[in-house]
């Protein structure tokens, strides 16, 4: 979830709380000032009943108890009634004609003196109906509810990519940067300081990852060539010494396990060359590569091979394979699968290519016995039978397969299967 997004959304979770607590002070706050406009009202009427009673008497003896003509009536009381008598607002359920029903009213009580006269007053009024109006409150509470979020989203959403854009701008430029591309990177400049920190910090970062790459990178290609070259070097020496020179049984056995060594320690210089680049990522070129064209290319290399153990590889493909990687690190992943099943297969027996849309897979019978899977794609893990492997083969597989996302899995069922699954 974007973070634009992620705080919307606990703004809207606390606004309906919120809202909700308004609503119900809002609902108490407007009642309350409803009955004390009804209350003004109701005593406006009072001022304007006596000053009426002064002019027109006759109003006084009207007997309306029920409210059938007017809205009040006066009803003759005692003096010690008068005396004693307190003002009094009540709500009471009349009977409303144009409803058809009973509807909620306000009542004043009220008592008044005319000339010698005491007399009580009463006087009705219409009220709110507070089922109505709470119901009218809840659709316009949602309502408005529903327009607050909208609103905060489009206005957050206006307003914080503004105020984010150097944020953003950062988090553009980190996710399509590619250290071994050695490309500048350009880090906004922000007037937040919060930002500016998180800019330079980054930038610091940056530079010192770059400068360990190239020197890393440098030392590795470096190392690698000054100790290609003496080994190189000691080889031909030694070849040229046994050419020249007649030696003892034991001698030449002695500068052949030379040899031998310095043999094995080129190709593991080599191996671990291409390990580290691999995992520097310094194989940038890549294409669609096409794999069922590359296996059968790679076989036709290996016919020798597998003639000589008199083993035969048949490939099945079940539809076109092709993904995007790099060329020569696809041909060194399947070449080293291929190698890695004729070594270890048992001779006189077949190897099975399978190719699908999404999957490739090699199997071959050798030892009936399961590899160890924890240990089987580490570095100088070797069978013991194999002296001169280096025991980086599987390793430079899984180093490629996990470059470009790929699903390397080892099975056992009577059969030995390396299966790369394409996603």
């Amino acid at each position: 979830m974007k973070l634009l997004n992620y705080t919307t959304q606990y703004q809207a979770l606390l606004l309906l709380p919120l809202i909700t607590i308004w609503a119900v002070l809002f609902y108490y706050t407007m009642l309350d000032e409803i009955y004390d406009s009804l209350d003004d009202g109701l005593e406006n009427q009072k001022i304007v009943l006596v000053k009426r009673a002064a002019v027109d008497p006759s109003i006084l003896t009207q007997d309306d108890e029920d409210f059938v003509k007017h809205i009040y009536n006066f009803t003759p009381i005692s003096i010690t009634a008068f005396n004693s008598f307190q003002e009094s607002y009540r709500d009471t359920l009349m009977y409303r004609q144009n409803e058809d029903d009973n509807e909620p009213v306000r009542v004043y009580e009220s008592a008044v003196r005319y000339e010698d006269d005491f007399y009580k007053l009463k006087i009705i009024t219409s009220m709110v109906e507070e089922d109505d109006l709470i119901e009218h409150l809840i659709v316009y509470l949602i309502g408005l509810y529903v327009f607050l979020v909208i609103s905060i989203l489009i206005l957050n959403n206006w307003m914080l990519r503004r105020i984010w854009k150097p944020f953003y701008g950062l988090i553009g430029q980190l996710r399509n940067f590619r250290i071994e591309k050695n490309k500048g990177f350009q880090i906004p400049e922000s007037n937040i300081e919060e930002f500016e920190l998180l800019n330079t910090t980054v930038g610091k970062l940056i530079k010192k990852s770059t400068d360990s790459f190239v020197a890393q990178k440098q030392f590795i290609e470096n190392a690698s060539h000054e100790l290609q070259t003496p080994l190189a070097i000691s080889i031909n020496k030694l070849e040229l010494f046994l050419e020249n020179n007649e030696l003892k049984k034991k001698q030449l056995k002695d500068i052949a396990t030379v040899l031998d060594n310095l043999g094995k320690l080129t190709r593991m210089n080599k191996s671990l060359l291409l390990l580290s680049k691999i995992e520097n990522h310094q194989y940038e070129n890549e294409e669609q590569v096409d794999l069922i064209a590359l296996t059968d290319n790679i076989v036709r290399d290996f016919e020798d091979m597998a003639d000589h153990k008199k083993m035969k590889i048949v490939v099945i493909s079940n539809g076109l394979l092709r993904y995007q990687m790099n060329e020569d690190l696809a041909t060194i992943l399947l070449t080293n699968l291929i190698k890695n099943t004729l070594i270890h297969g048992k001779k006189k027996e077949s190897i099975q290519i399978k190719i699908n849309q999404d999957s490739w897979q090699i199997r071959n019978f050798g030892e009936m016995q399961e590899l160890d899977q924890r240990s089987l794609f580490t570095r100088f893990k070797k069978s013991a039978n194999h002296k001169k492997s280096t025991g980086l083969g599987l390793a430079i597989t899984k180093a490629i397969a996990d470059r470009y996302s790929l699903e390397l899995e080892y099975q056992f069922e009577g059969t030995h299967t390396f299966k790369i699954g394409f996603p």
